[in-house]
């Protein structure tokens, strides 16, 4: 299923974007909404990013006093995810997972428009990378890696290449992995900077999550973006098995 609005200058992130068969044949339950936004103006950290962050720290609070992180159902559903490409969750976290562990004590303020994709993802259970819309060489793509591909990251405060686990799944562009293991590290080279105008917005889902708890948020992260500027556009495309 594909759904797409609003053509805008990098609408070809959302036109060409792909998720291999080999991934569905993994979890046929799984949906990838990806959101361009143009038009953004950066700023710091404010009054309403800062509220957005609270109310996501005060529900995984919440959440945790039922239970641990690991037996919330999306967290679950996307440790299940890992194993079945033999990837082992408890030692890589889903960035929902870290996301939440990190909101029981205060999630990091970076700038306004990392905390709002931050607090949107523990509000809504859901798994959100942001990335730098200009610095795609060519459009995202989900696949199973080689092994082969390469990958910018920081090690021991150092920045250095690595190489996905043959089998592993990433999203990548064409100049390489953008995103490691489904939605676990991201790439240096599309990260979000302090000047970033352009941002792709991917939310990851699995079964737990239905199509109407994926609308809200998609709903509530559209309109906080549209706040970061008066001239902010934005698009998005569903991509699922059907």
């Amino acid at each position: 299923m594909d759904e797409r609005r609003t053509v805008i200058g990098n609408d070809h992130l959302l036109r060409q974007a792909h998720v291999d068969a080999d991934v569905f044949a993994l979890r046929a339950d799984y949906r990838a909404l990806l959101i361009v936004a143009e038009g953004i103006e950066p700023g710091p950290s404010d009054t309403e990013s800062e509220q957005l962050l609270t109310e996501a720290e005060a529900l995984a609070r919440e959440a945790l006093k039922r239970g641990p992180v690991e037996e919330l159902p999306h967290v679950a559903a996307w440790r299940d995810a890992y194993r079945a490409f033999g990837a082992k969750p408890q030692r890589t976290r889903n960035s929902l997972e870290a996301l939440t562990r990190r909101a029981e004590t205060g999630l990091p303020r970076v700038n306004r428009l990392t905390d709002i994709y931050n607090a949107i993802s523990v509000l809504h259970q859901i798994p959100l990378g942001g990335e730098d819309a200009d610095r795609y060489v060519g459009a995202p793509q989900l696949l199973r890696a080689s092994g082969d591909e390469r990958f910018d990251t920081v090690a021991g405060g150092e920045l250095t290449e690595e190489h996905p686990d043959a089998g592993e799944v990433v999203w990548a562009d064409d100049a390489g992995v953008t995103c490691r293991r489904w939605n676990w590290r991201q790439g240096r080279r599309t990260q979000l900077t302090r000047e970033t105008t352009s941002a792709l917005f991917i939310l990851d889902v699995l079964a737990p999550v239905d199509d109407d708890a994926l609308a809200r948020a998609s709903e509530q992260l559209l309109a906080h973006l549209t706040r970061l500027g008066p001239s902010v556009r934005t698009a998005q495309r569903l991509i699922a098995a059907d």
